[in-house]
């Protein structure tokens, strides 16, 4: 895709100030001294079987993206892919769980597309706000600030075993969970602090979007391999070769650029797995970390400061 974005003419306008350059999360154009916007869309086929929980999982993800920029939704916009040989119901389930989603967000869904296609796909076009001087950047990190994530990962592997019908109900309900909450949360109280860079993990993996965020800052990451936070079943379903092909693509798409040390194999499984509405990755000082932690740890999923930000090595990524 970047060979062929390269190849595209260069879209410029002074008043854009995120653009496609860096690989960040949305587009921001700012309108006004006051009011920037922000501009999204993914979609994506089911991750589970559930109509309505996996209408309120494409929803949470596609919003998303407008939290890691520091925004807050406003409008939205329904993507629909559906077959004519499923029931209907099933499509209006799917936008009930997005509608819901929409709605805990704040913001409104105000119509939308839709297409015939062999397979179900879902999710959202999103429009958010932000000043344009508290606009979030995947770059900027400083040497020596500290990395928080706000979620655990293996949800890409959780989901495998789902679709394998060999996922426990333990490991169905926190994946679901994981996927479902919104980053409003976190996003709120991050925005209350000084923060050099944010991102939200999803289908690059927590490595690949590690990788963009320290090669944009021109930095290294050091990650703790003891602090990494997953879905405890994911290990498990990780030694089994539930593995999904996507994390595969990712060791490739970064492929010279880290260095893992001492990690057991069904870790890096996880380091590399893609993520459906991960949580969002904070770079920002120790001060900041600590006063971060102790609000983002009183919400229902447990945030964790996973490794640091140090100067530029051989490698981008470390893991140790």
């Amino acid at each position: 895709m970047a060979k062929i974005l390269d190849k595209l003419p260069k879209m410029e306008s002074e008043n854009l100030i995120v653009g496609i350059e860096t690989s960040d999360d949305a587009a921001v154009y700012k309108l006004s001294d006051e009011i920037a916007v922000i501009q999204t869309l993914d979609f994506f086929t089911p991750v589970v079987d559930d109509p309505y929980i996996f209408g309120q999982i494409a929803a949470a993800n596609s919003l998303s993206d407008v939290y890691a920029m520091g925004g807050k939704p406003t409008l939205a916009l329904n993507i629909v892919c559906f077959p004519n040989c499923l029931n209907i119901d099933i499509l209006g389930q799917i936008l009930k769980g997005g509608a819901d989603k929409v709605i805990e967000a704040g913001a409104i869904v105000i119509g939308g597309h839709s297409v015939q296609d062999d397979e179900p796909k879902y999710g959202l076009s999103v429009m958010g706000i932000v000043h344009p001087d508290k606009v979030l950047k995947n770059y900027g990190c400083n040497v020596g600030d500290l990395l928080i994530l706000t979620k655990p990962l293996g949800t890409g592997i959780i989901t495998t075993a789902i679709k394998a019908e060999i996922a426990s109900k333990g490991a169905y309900d926190i994946a679901v969970l994981v996927m479902s909450t919104l980053n409003k949360y976190a996003g709120e109280i991050i925005m209350e602090h000084e923060i050099s860079a944010c991102t939200d993990i999803t289908g690059f993996g927590i490595m690949g979007h590690c990788y963009e965020m320290a090669k944009g800052s021109d930095v290294s990451f050091k990650l703790f391999k003891e602090n990494i936070p997953y879905i405890k079943e994911a290990k498990e379903y990780a030694k089994m070769g539930l593995v999904p092909a996507g994390s595969y693509n990712n060791k490739a798409y970064i492929e010279g650029k880290y260095e893992l040390r001492g990690i057991p194999e069904w870790l890096e499984d996880i380091l590399f797995d893609p993520q459906t509405s991960g949580g969002l990755l904070v770079s920002c000082t120790k001060a900041e970390a600590t006063k971060l932690m102790s609000r983002l740890n009183e919400l229902e999923l447990e945030s964790q400061i996973i490794g640091e930000v140090i100067p530029l090595q051989d490698k981008y990524i470390i893991v140790e």
